[in-house]
């Protein structure tokens, strides 16, 4: 057996423990990993969104710029 399995299977055993803990099935455990497995990443904007809105919203005075961005120079 290779360490990836052994080390998949090791991890594997410990979430049946913790299914068993939270009074769910294995399948329904190993459901749940792949369900966040797959589940599209939020990005940064997103995750900041979220949280204002938990906390009440968050008031900007400052607009955003519709102009792009100047590029930065490194020369001197």
């Amino acid at each position: 057996m290779a360490p990836s399995s052994l080390s998949s299977l090791v991890q594997a055993r410990r979430e049946c423990g913790a299914a068993a803990r939270s009074g769910r099935s294995t399948e329904a455990e190993v459901r749940e990993i792949l369900n966040a497995a797959v589940q599209a990443p939020v990005g940064l904007g997103t995750a900041l969104a979220a949280l204002g809105k938990r906390v009440g919203g968050v008031d900007l005075s400052r607009r955003r710029k519709r102009s792009p961005a100047r590029a930065a120079s490194f020369e001197s």
